[in-house]
């Protein structure tokens, strides 16, 4: 068989990234056409919820090249993340007073740490083939992430549609570089899930409609990261103390018993984000919210979301004085938004 002339130049890629802390490197081409008519179809039954910037880029998002003229191939990267045990992790979620967020946010904003390390190979591709083009993304523009991961061979799409690797699991970050080198491309694994189908039975407010259909405007995560406005009240029940986005598909899925701790101190917990209390974390005024969150994805969605949020999580704590009293401290709060679902955990707690 003949060897791909740049065959050498891949498997540099692939050490080199691994070299900079990526636990997997894949190249695939720019043919998204299935998962184009996916995200059409996603978008055109009203999906994508607020996520308007899923439908403004057009065909871009799909089309490697034309969003960057000339790209040939993609250099798909994962990074893994979990910060603790999944047994921890279930201990948070079961304790009602206790904030559960996400477990990817509760160390450093991944964005910049993966699109530095992404930016450094770059720089050793094109010192090593001059000139070429390479562009590094990090959910910074409109890139189908997952697709192209999956195409790369850095897993499977899963029945909740997150990425699943064999030997990882799915608590890991993507990343791409668009580059216009006709590399050999790898391929992709094929779906594992078979008959499973734990993540559907466990998603709180069963916003995977069917396998592989995701209605975000049921997700957890969508609707307390993404969703500017009001939580529709017949989910609010649903969301826990589920604070800051939901891992549950993620904790049931067998494959993730594979998954290891990540390498990464950034991605470690910070600010105590891991163990603080909803009542606690109600009390931060908005200097408090930035300061403490400096650094962090959390920071995105703005202190009145992060009351939203926390007054849902109130609301479906156990009664207590203590949680009346801290909701109320917010019942006049300036913003309707936050008034209105203070109102409603009062309600909830039998209090108005």
């Amino acid at each position: 068989m003949d060897t791909h002339p740049n065959q050498w130049l891949s498997e540099r890629i692939k050490a080199w990234g691994h070299e900079l802390g990526f636990q997997q490197v894949g190249i695939t081409d720019t043919d998204l056409t299935t998962a184009e008519g996916r995200l059409m179809e996603w978008i055109a039954s009203g999906r994508h919820g607020d996520m308007e910037y899923m439908a403004r880029h057009g065909t871009k998002r799909s089309r490697p090249a034309e969003l960057v003229p000339g790209t040939l191939r993609v250099i798909s990267v994962r990074m893994d993340y979990l910060p603790e045990t999944p047994e921890t992790t279930r201990q948070i979620l079961a304790d009602s007073a206790t904030a559960f967020i996400s477990r990817y946010a509760l160390g450093r904003d991944y964005h910049k740490l993966i699109r530095r390390r992404l930016q450094h190979l770059a720089e050793r591709i094109q010192d090593a083939i001059a000139p070429t083009a390479c562009r590094v993304f990090v959910d910074s523009a409109p890139v189908l992430e997952k697709p192209l991961a999956e195409k790369a061979g850095l897993g499977w799409m899963g029945k909740h549609t997150n990425l699943i690797n064999s030997q990882a699991g799915s608590w890991f970050f993507l990343g791409e570089i668009y580059t216009d080198l006709a590399l050999p491309i790898d391929h992709s694994q094929g779906s594992h899930c078979g008959r499973c189908q734990a993540c559907i039975d466990i998603c709180p407010t069963q916003a995977i409609i069917a396998p592989y259909q995701l209605d975000a405007r049921r997700c957890v995560s969508y609707l307390t990261i993404e969703h500017q406005g009001g939580i529709p009240e017949a989910l609010r029940p649903l969301i826990g103390n589920r604070i800051y986005g939901c891992d549950d598909c993620q904790l049931v899925c067998p494959w993730n018993r594979f998954a290891q701790p990540t390498r990464e101190t950034d991605f470690l917990p910070r600010a105590g984000l891991d163990t603080v209390t909803l009542i606690e974390l109600f009390g931060w005024d908005e200097a408090t919210f930035l300061k403490r969150t400096e650094g962090s994805a959390i920071r995105r969605i703005g202190h009145l979301r992060w009351l939203r949020n926390i007054a849902v999580a109130l609301g479906n704590a156990g009664s207590a004085p203590e949680v009346s009293a801290t909701l109320r401290v917010h019942a006049s709060h300036p913003s309707a938004l936050v008034r209105e679902h203070v109102a409603w955990a009062l309600d909830r707690q039998g209090l108005t």
